[in-house]
């Protein structure tokens, strides 16, 4: 398989084993009611996993923003993972990444007429976003990483595997990456096998949707990563506004990084440069960059020849924007790689439609809610004409 990530620590089996046993105990609870889900009144969708880092949650995040943002009010939960804040925070324009996260900061930026909060404690944030003056007029709340904050019950419950590391070969922490055993996924509504290859054929899809072994009420879709244009990470000084990825190929290439899988980003570039010219700088995920780092990324950049450019990715740039000491031949020539998710087998619109059902039955302000209600008054003597909505089976 392309890019097979997956890799068992043999040695750690037996500590997964208990660290398993314990995940287990956990989720029990909840099923018994020892441990209470709550459930909301705006609508919910959770967007998760079970397997460490890498899967994709801000891009398929940033789709449903899209796909919702101009008939609802959207609102963003997240935990905000290294942040240097506690408690419950709503950001601005202008917050620093350092109070929000990284990637609550990027979607904020890209998306500076949504809500976005960020709150260990979800249900918490939750009440803070449907109850404070500022954002009480939110529509529907958007987790993410929250498929085993439980405390939490979404109405739409979204898991995404990824495909370079399907969670049916993989194993518990640490011995793995499992996040908790492999029934977990039995809680999804909607199961997204994430960063396909483009050139999957149907055999290939049939013999993934067999060994996911899912239920019948869960539906199974499948995504690949489109990239876009090159943009700079420092618009002031920057050479040029945009580079396209087909212009790359000539050019030696820094690839700064500091995510969980920059395995799969050096895959995907091969498409666009020539990898014999491409040096790789990896920190680790989330990665605070100190003053070594801008020493390390400037010496590096100017070792490089002619025609030369550092990419990095949409999350890093979140935390290299106010970092100081970069040069200025460092500054003008890092460009950040924005990604897309992109539904494949013609599948977008039954997506689309399944979320957007949801919100519309669920949701009281906005207006796919205003929709519904006119459609019904319009329609009130005549039920077949009424519109369809999509029930999710309570399976939490």
């Amino acid at each position: 398989m392309e890019g097979d990530f997956i890799k068992i620590h043999k040695v750690l089996l037996p500590l997964s084993w208990l660290y398993g046993l314990g995940i287990t105990i956990r989720n029990e609870l909840f099923e018994l009611g020892v441990l209470k889900s709550r459930t909301f009144t705006v609508p919910v969708i959770s967007v998760g996993n079970i397997t460490v880092g890498g899967s994709g949650k801000t891009p398929h995040v940033e789709y449903l923003v899209r796909l919702l943002k101009d008939v609802s009010q959207v609102a963003v939960l997240s935990r905000g993972y290294k942040r240097k804040s506690r408690g419950y925070v709503l950001a601005e324009t202008d917050t620093p990444v350092e109070v929000i996260g990284d990637e609550p900061f990027q979607m904020k930026q890209k998306f500076p007429n949504i809500y976005v909060a960020v709150d260990k404690n979800r249900c918490e944030g939750i009440d803070n976003l449907t109850q404070n003056e500022q954002t009480k007029n939110t529509d529907v709340v958007l987790l993410d990483d929250a498929f085993q904050h439980r405390y939490v019950k979404p109405g739409i419950n979204i898991l995404l595997v990824d495909y370079h590391r399907l969670i049916i070969y993989d194993k518990l922490l640490p011995a793995g990456r499992l996040r908790e055993p492999l029934s977990g996924k039995n809680r999804a509504d909607i199961v997204i096998v994430t960063k396909c290859p483009k050139e999957l054929n149907p055999i290939d899809y049939r013999v993934l949707s067999k060994t996911m072994s899912l239920y019948p009420f869960q539906e199974l879709f499948f995504t690949t990563l489109e990239y876009c244009d090159l943009v700079p990470v420092f618009e002031d000084v920057a050479d040029e506004k945009e580079i396209a990825l087909t212009d790359i190929h000539n050019k030696n290439i820094l690839l700064l990084t500091g995510i969980a899988l920059p395995k799969q980003l050096e895959l995907d570039l091969s498409q666009y440069a020539d990898t014999s010219r491409v040096q790789s700088l990896t920190f680790p995920d989330h990665h605070s960059f100190r003053p070594k780092d801008v020493m390390l990324i400037n010496e590096a950049f100017a070792l490089m020849e002619y025609p030369k450019i550092i990419i990095t990715t949409e999350k890093d740039r979140a935390r290299l924007l106010n970092l100081e000491g970069l040069n200025e031949e460092v500054r003008k020539n890092i460009y950040a790689l924005p990604i897309q998710v992109k539904f494949m087998l013609e599948m977008e619109e039954k997506f689309n439609e399944k979320i957007l059902s949801y919100v519309r039955k669920n949701s009281k302000n906005s207006i796919l809610a205003k929709g519904k209600n006119k459609n019904k008054s319009e329609n009130g003597n005549h039920s077949g004409n009424r519109s369809r909505t999509i029930n999710f089976r309570d399976n939490r």
